[in-house]
């Protein structure tokens, strides 16, 4: 819905509700999609909801409570009665049913399940069993299908029989023991008569899965086959159920922004409630460990910095870790690069068929020339910004000593000019060139080694069953920080 439209009904719903003229407003809403009413119910107040659940129908309100956003339906389930509640979602598809009740606490969705008839809650039940990310928490248990000595005529007896209200597009054939066989189109049935037999018309290659496919799995084997529905089997290939496709465009979103919100280091938990203080809870269990993280880096600079100062370098310390923040930045966001670009393709299926040392011989390439560039030009950085500083804070000395001789004994401004130019240790033109040297080697090492965890870390986390999305948040970040400052600070000991 538009923005403007979208003002308007939110406009034309608070004048109704202000007014208390509950007709008009039942009117109003009757005219539009449940998607435009979900969004309206979103930012209305509980007991501005209350009154328009009650002036809608059932069907509707089932929708709208299936459509709004996590943190509107946990308000939602506070306001609605159990009873209610189960109405409600009895009236949405066996699939949408159990995705609803599963953000329900196990005590009250327990509680709403008993007010549904058993049957129907035996059968969201079996949808909850499996998990909410495999093909089998995704499947609508819904379905057309016959055995393999059905006619045609049979077949479409079942279809007009059946207690579908989604389109589809096939029938599903089976054997005695309700086995996959394969599909028969449509299109197949009505061009033959009704006396044949189905199993002249069956079509054994049918695309399937299984109820312990994983559900960004599912979505590439629709997008890789064009596909708008597929069927779904348990382990002994029994048919269980059907994918379709606007379900999987719901898993898409659903994947891309639980992968935004790993790269961020937050999760979708924040969207299950709109308290502050939760949202800050979610958020800190990544960031704690982040502060743990930097401070490792801090104590690895402390550790240096006692080095440095035993040798008597101290002023060589100085200088260089003035320099460590852009190693740590440039490495850290080489090695974000790197892992986004494997993710992106892990999670599409782009590199599912390809092995890890083909994907490995091209990044590296990159790595290296993106590592020299940024290790050359980091140097010449590196080695003019000190010059440029040192040259005019010289200038400035200079002219305070001569504004101080206008007022002192000229010996003595000179004599105290000398003294400020040659108080403390300087770096010297060699010790400054190495420092330089150790930055753009150090760059070069940071970059080459952030590069690495961001291209083997996906694959390693996707092997263990980890979301591969966590090699690039926070944490990861925060280890290559820590790895690229012990990595120069290391390099200009050794080289000064």
């Amino acid at each position: 819905m538009a923005e403007e439209q979208k003002h308007l009904l939110r406009q034309i719903v608070e004048d109704f509700l202000d007014k208390g003229d509950h007709a008009s407003l039942k009117t109003a809403l009757e005219e539009k999609r449940s998607s435009d009413i979900s969004e309206i119910i979103e930012i209305l107040e509980n007991e501005e909801r209350r009154v328009v659940f009650d002036i809608l129908d059932k069907s509707v309100s089932a929708e709208v409570l299936e459509k709004v956003d996590e943190a509107t339906r946990a308000e939602l389930f506070e306001i609605l009665e159990d009873k209610e509640l189960a109405e409600l979602i009895s009236e949405l598809n066996p699939d949408d049913a159990a995705d609803v009740l599963s953000e329900l606490p196990a005590e009250d969705r327990d509680e709403v399940l008993e007010y549904m008839p058993l049957a129907e809650a035996d059968q969201i039940k079996d949808l909850m069993s499996y998990s909410e990310d495999s093909a089998g928490g995704i499947m609508d248990p819904i379905l057309v299908n016959v055995s393999e000595t059905a006619t045609i005529g049979e077949a479409i007896r079942e279809i007009q029989n059946a207690e579908i209200d989604e389109d589809f597009f096939s029938v599903y054939v089976v054997n005695s023991s309700g086995q996959l066989i394969g599909d028969v189109r449509i299109r197949d049935l009505i061009r033959k008569h009704d006396d044949t037999s189905i199993k002249h018309l069956i079509d054994t290659d049918t695309i399937h899965v299984k109820v312990g496919t994983d559900q960004e799995e599912v979505r590439n084997i629709f997008s890789k086959n064009d596909l708008i529905v597929v069927p779904v089997i348990d382990n002994s290939g029994v048919l269980v159920g059907r994918i379709t496709a606007d379900r999987v465009i719901e898993v898409a979103e659903e994947e891309a922004a639980e992968d935004i919100y790993t790269m961020a280091g937050t999760d979708a938990a924040e969207l299950e409630n709109i308290s502050i203080i939760h949202a800050a809870r979610v958020r800190m269990t990544w960031l704690l460990p982040c502060l743990a993280g930097t401070a490792v880096t801090a104590l690895a600079g402390l550790i240096f910095k006692n080095i440095f100062a035993q040798i008597d370098i101290p002023y060589i310390f100085t200088t260089a870790i003035i320099f460590a923040p852009m190693i740590a930045a440039i490495s850290g966001n080489a090695g974000l690069q790197t892992a986004a670009i494997v993710i992106s393709g892990l999670a599409t299926g782009d590199l599912a068929a390809i092995k890890i040392s083909e994907v490995f011989a091209r990044e590296v390439r990159v790595a290296i020339f993106v590592a020299i560039s940024c290790g050359i030009i980091g140097g010449v950085i590196c080695g003019f910004l000190p010059n440029l500083l040192n040259s005019y804070s010289s200038e400035a000395s200079a002219s305070s000593a001569r504004d101080d001789s206008t007022a002192l004994v000229g010996h003595n401004a000179a004599e105290k000019a000398i003294d400020a130019d040659d108080s403390g240790n300087k770096v010297t033109f060699k010790e400054h060139i190495r420092i330089v040297i150790a930055f753009s080697v150090a760059m070069f090492s940071a970059i080459m080694v952030s590069t690495t965890l961001g291209l083997f870390l996906p694959f390693l986390f996707r092997r263990v069953k980890i979301d591969p999305a966590i090699s690039a948040g926070p944490l990861v970040t925060t280890a290559n920080d820590s790895i690229s400052v012990i990595i120069y600070l290391t390099l200009v000991l050794v080289l000064a």
